[in-house]
C-alpha cells in the first residue's frame, strides 16, 4: 500500500456505501427519522468503562462524544418520536485490530417498545442488509453457567475472582464484581459467539442506563441486550431507562466508582438531565459498532480492512 493510499479496498468501501443506503432505507420503510446530531459538547459521560477525547474550543474544554446517546435522548423528551443517526463516535485508548478512536455508530430509538421488541428490530434490520444466518438468543446467565458453572447474578465477588486467577492467571484486589464478569464472559463466552447471537438479561451491576426487572427465577437483571457475531461485540441495546431520580443516582455512583479507580470525575450533563425531568417516553435503544459489522461481512479481523484510512 502506498502511504497516501486507503486501508480498504474499494470492493469494501462499495459494500459499504451499499450497507448504508440499505440501513436507511430499512429505517425510512419503518417510518423512523434520521436525525442529525453534534460529536461535541461541553459534557461527556461519567460511564467509569469510557474514556471520552477532550479537544480544546475557543479556550474551553470540550468533549468528542462517545455515542450520540444524549442528544438523541433529548430530542426524543422534546417529542421527536422514533429516530436514528449515522454519526462518528470517539473513545480513548482504544486502538487495535477491532478498535479505533475514532468510529462509526449507527444508534437508533424506537419508542413504545421495550428490549424484547427492539432484539426483534435488530433481526430485521439485519435481514435487509443481506445477513441471511439464523440469528440465536440466550440469556446473559444461561450462557454463563453453561461455560463456567456459576450463576453470573448470584455469584459472590469473590467467586469470580478465583475463577479469573485460576483461569487467566489475574489476580487484582478490590476489583468490583463488574470487572470480574467482564473478563470472563470478554474471555471465555464472547469469543465462542460465532453465529450472530443476541444476548439479553445481563447482571444488575452493569445496567447503565437500562431498567433493572426481576427474570422468571426472581433474579434482578439489567433489561438489556448485546449483539455478537464471529466473536465480536457489534451492538448494545437497552429497555431504557426514563427515571430521572435513578439516573441521577447512577451517574454519582458512577463517579464514586470513577474516584475509586483514581480517575477523575465528570460532570454530569445538566441538559441531558433536564431532558429526563421533562419525561424521556418509554423507548427502546441501540448502538451498533458499523465498522464492526463490516468487519462481519468481509469475515476480516482488522478493522482497518473496512475504513478508508483505518
Amino acid at each position: 500500500m502506498n502511504q497516501f493510499g486507503p486501508t480498504a479496498d474499494f470492493s469494501a468501501l462499495r459494500l459499504r456505501a451499499d450497507v448504508l443506503r440499505k440501513i436507511r432505507q430499512y429505517f425510512f420503510d419503518h417510518h423512523v427519522l434520521e436525525v442529525d446530531v453534534p460529536v461535541l459538547a461541553e459534557h461527556s459521560v461519567t460511564d467509569v468503562y469510557l474514556s471520552a477525547l477532550s479537544v480544546s474550543v475557543m479556550g474551553q474544554v470540550q468533549y468528542l462524544q462517545t455515542s450520540p446517546e444524549y442528544y438523541m435522548k433529548r430530542l426524543l423528551a422534546a417529542g421527536s418520536s422514533s429516530i436514528y443517526t449515522i454519526v462518528k463516535a470517539f473513545r480513548a485508548d482504544e486502538k487495535g485490530q477491532r478498535h479505533r478512536p475514532e468510529f462509526s455508530m449507527l444508534e437508533w430509538y424506537r419508542t413504545g417498545i421495550d428490549d424484547r421488541q427492539l432484539m426483534q428490530d435488530v433481526i430485521g434490520l439485519a435481514s435487509s442488509i443481506g445477513i441471511d444466518e439464523a440469528f440465536e438468543q440466550v440469556s446473559y446467565r444461561d450462557l454463563f453457567l453453561l461455560h463456567t458453572g456459576l450463576n453470573p447474578h448470584i455469584a459472590e465477588t469473590h467467586e469470580l475472582a478465583h475463577y479469573c486467577e485460576s483461569h487467566f492467571g489475574i489476580d487484582w484486589p478490590n476489583t468490583p464484581r463488574s470487572t470480574w464478569l467482564d473478563i470472563i464472559f470478554s474471555r471465555h463466552i464472547e469469543p465462542q459467539l460465532q453465529a450472530p447471537t443476541l444476548v439479553y438479561d445481563f447482571p444488575s451491576c452493569q445496567c447503565a442506563l437500562a431498567r433493572v426487572r426481576s427474570n422468571d427465577l426472581g433474579e434482578p437483571v439489567a433489561r438489556r441486550f448485546e449483539w455478537y457475531w464471529q466473536g465480536l461485540e457489534l451492538a448494545n441495546g437497552y429497555w431504557e431507562l426514563t427515571d430521572a431520580a435513578v439516573q441521577r443516582d447512577r451517574f454519582e455512583q458512577d463517579n464514586q466508582a470513577r474516584i475509586q479507580q483514581h480517575l477523575p470525575a465528570m460532570v454530569m450533563d445538566p441538559h441531558f438531565l433536564a431532558a429526563m425531568e421533562h419525561g424521556l417516553p418509554e423507548c427502546a435503544g441501540i448502538a451498533l459498532g458499523l465498522d464492526r459489522l463490516m468487519m462481519c461481512l468481509l469475515k476480516t479481523r482488522n478493522i482497518a480492512d473496512v475504513m478508508a484510512f483505518g
